[in-house]
């Protein structure tokens, strides 16, 4: 999707099409983007006819309604124009030329453009809260999949700090072994499944571990263990009735979770010992020390 799908003109341009769908007044104007924009009013015309099962997080509607007013309130949608305020800097000593009147019809119309935006992004953004709700079981193959994995991309670009981006990386290795058991039997799309699932424990383990030696408090190591508790075992179920390929790709992945827990445990007890924090690191963050006398 292009980047720029909610700037200006196209936020403006998408509300008047949605307009039009929903047999509203037909404005005749065209527009470049016309053909990326009805494809996302034909999405928000199918959500409106048949919504998905998926709910809506209350939190995303009580989010998205705060920046609509706070937008609306910026913008001065709906606010009323003050008698004998400032004109715009081109108009001002044209009295007398008919400018006068005309200003309150410009004010008008460009508080319907600013509502048209407001609507736009907020229809966009109520179709796509949908389209992520509905796309939460997909797998790769399916049409939703790719919303699925932008949704978290979206989550990560949203985490407030290195510990809850660890969590959320680790959320989603759990995510992936889910997909991993839906594609039992498919030999290549399971092992591409299992290479995202360590990819993502990796990266969280890594932020973790970084976390937890950088402010010498073990509450990020307690998260990765509390993750391999749960991920060890579910990993080992996919070995049950699994043919060889399948199983040899399984035994790296406890590989690696193995090596995990090795470096939770070590990097625990150099905490603990007050072993200053390490120079040297790798996939799994910092690598620890020993402690005096072998502690």
């Amino acid at each position: 999707m292009d980047s720029n799908l909610f700037s200006r003109r196209r936020a403006e341009r998408f509300a008047q099409l949605l307009d039009e769908a929903n047999g509203g007044r037909r404005h005749h104007v065209r527009s470049r983007a016309d053909d990326q924009l009805a494809a996302l009013v034909a999405v928000a015309r199918q959500l409106g006819a048949d919504p998905p099962a998926g709910e809506v997080d209350p939190d995303f509607r009580a989010g998205l309604r705060a920046m609509l007013l706070a937008t609306a309130e910026r913008e001065g949608v709906g606010a009323a124009a003050v008698p004998g305020g400032p004109e715009p800097a081109g108009q001002r000593g044209a009295a007398g030329t008919g400018q006068r009147s005309f200003l309150p019809a410009v004010t008008a119309r460009r508080a319907r453009a600013r509502g048209a935006i407001l609507i736009g992004v907020a229809a966009g953004a109520i179709a796509v809260s949908g389209i992520s709700a509905a796309s939460e079981n997909a797998v790769p193959g399916d049409a939703l999949y790719g919303m699925k994995r932008s949704t978290e991309r979206a989550q990560l670009a949203l985490a407030s700090s290195d510990l809850s981006r660890g969590q959320l990386f680790l959320d989603f290795a759990r995510t992936r072994l889910g997909e991993a058991d839906e594609l039992r039997g498919d030999r290549l799309g399971f092992a591409a499944v299992l290479d995202d699932m360590d990819s993502d424990t990796r990266q969280g383990v890594r932020l973790l571990t970084t976390t937890a030696v950088q402010r010498s408090d073990p509450a990020g190591l307690d998260a990765v263990d509390t993750f391999l508790a749960g991920q060890r075992r579910a990993v080992g179920k996919l070995l049950d009735g699994a043919g060889r390929a399948e199983r040899d790709r399984v035994r790296r992945s406890l590989a690696l979770l193995e090596e995990v827990r090795e470096r939770s445990d070590g990097l625990r007890a150099a905490i603990g010992c007050g072993l200053p924090a390490p120079a040297a690191s790798d996939t799994l963050g910092p690598t620890p020390g020993a402690c005096p006398g072998g502690r």
